[in-house]
């Protein structure tokens, strides 16, 4: 089977617990312009050329959103619901296990969302030639670290810095072994705050950087939620 006939999936992650929203709705259920914030990526998805998606929610969710997110709308692709564990890495695990027959595999914040066709499209064409890729952007500020006391060691080279956002694109078959083998060794886990690490700490191709968006942000305090309702209000205006 060539590349272009493996079936895309993507799993959509909502399992957080949003604790720096001081809300007491996590915040992907948090209404965004009339609909739950979490409802931005399903329809991002719905609307790209993956095939199947993987909805990864909070342990107790599963019902829930069902009721009151999926069934109230008409999603033409297959949308499965799971539960998701404590850390990132195993909501991702359950995501990949819940995956069928998928040749490549997008990793998808839905805190993210601003995410668009063309950013979901771009890191498909990325997995597919790269095998790994993550979506993100240069980085704007200068960059500097800091010792223990809060001092300035060094300022880092922009000109070869990122913010990474989602989604992480990858075959498959190299991200379920990159996390199987994460998963057989809490050790291994340590430090872990994205994909690309773990497939870089499994021993992976390099990950190719795939430009995002800067209007891709991740929604984690009130004041993020202020941004992306003004951002999806002047997409809606530009329509």
């Amino acid at each position: 089977m060539g590349q272009e006939q493996k079936k895309t999936g993507a799993i959509i992650l909502a399992a957080g617990k949003g604790t720096r929203m001081h809300s007491d709705v996590q915040k992907q259920y948090m209404i965004l312009k009339g609909k739950p914030l979490i409802l931005y990526s399903l329809e991002a998805f719905e609307e790209s050329p993956v095939q199947e998606i993987v909805l990864v929610v909070g342990v107790g969710e599963t019902e829930t959103v069902k009721k009151n997110v999926l069934e109230k709308e008409c999603f033409k692709k297959s949308v499965t619901v799971v539960e998701g564990g404590r850390e990132r890495y195993h909501s991702v695990y359950a995501g990949l296990q819940a995956l069928s027959a998928c040749g490549y595999v997008l990793i998808h914040d839905g805190a993210r969302p601003l995410i668009t066709r063309d950013i979901i499209y771009r890191a498909i064409e990325g997995a597919r030639k790269y095998q790994a890729c993550v979506v993100g952007m240069p980085v704007k500020d200068t960059i500097k670290v800091s010792d223990e006391d809060g001092f300035s060691e060094k300022t880092l080279k922009r000109a070869k810095l990122w913010q990474i956002q989602t989604p992480q694109a990858f075959s498959y078959d190299l991200a379920r072994s990159a996390y199987d083998w994460i998963m057989e060794d809490m050790s291994r886990q340590e430090g872990v705050t994205d994909d690309a690490m773990v497939v870089e700490k499994w021993g992976g191709p390099r990950v190719k950087m795939i430009e995002g968006s800067y209007e891709n942000l991740k929604v984690t305090t009130p004041e993020d939620l202020v941004v992306a309702e003004a951002l999806i209000g002047r997409r809606g205006n530009l329509k």
